[in-house]
């Protein structure tokens, strides 16, 4: 069975937790601001889910430093300032070249996270990366709590997932108004 470590005790971190380990039955170790405790969870998963604040992902990387070689690393972050030229995952990839970086969770709310349904209906788990077996073991985590994982293309396509992402938080609370219980989902593929 994948270990999931999961950095961050937020809104975002405690809904992937209680859907990994309730609905996919995935054994995971949370950690947040206790360097030692986060250097621990990062060594121990096979999988490292990344539910931080954006600003603090440098941080993170170095508190986890060789703890992600050759690891899945989950980038679940949106940049609410202006689009960079290249995506935050591909820019985590850079940071971290051993790791095998995935882009997912980001296009949905928190509050869906734990279920993969938003008013009872399954929506598209979006994963981006270059890695095949990396996106694989992301998509399986995806379905198992409940979405329909859809497999974006490679790492540079985060840069339209990241989009996707912003697009979802203005629906929701923009002049829209829309509010937390919306998703987006592919049909057809």
């Amino acid at each position: 069975m994948t270990r999931v470590s999961i950095i961050g005790t937020g809104a975002v971190g405690r809904a992937l937790e209680a859907g990994l380990q309730g609905k996919g039955g995935y054994e995971v170790r949370s950690a947040s601001h206790d360097e030692r405790e986060v250097r621990d969870a990062a060594a121990w998963g096979d999988v490292i889910i990344l539910a931080v604040p954006l600003a603090a992902v440098d941080d993170v990387l170095k508190t986890i430093g060789d703890g992600g070689r050759g690891k899945v690393v989950v980038d679940v972050t949106n940049d609410f300032g202006e689009t960079p030229p290249t995506s935050r995952a591909e820019e985590l990839q850079a940071k971290a070249p051993a790791a095998r970086v995935v882009k997912a969770f980001n296009t949905v709310f928190a509050k869906h996270m734990a279920s993969g349904k938003v008013k009872g209906e399954a929506v598209s788990l979006f994963v981006a990366g270059d890695d095949a077996s990396a996106k694989k073991q992301v998509m399986d985590l995806g379905r198992s709590i409940g979405f329909l994982p859809v497999d974006a293309g490679p790492l540079k396509n985060s840069r339209f997932l990241e989009s996707l992402g912003m697009l979802n938080i203005k629906l929701g609370f923009g002049p829209s108004k829309y509010g937390e219980d919306i998703g987006f989902r592919l049909v057809g593929a």
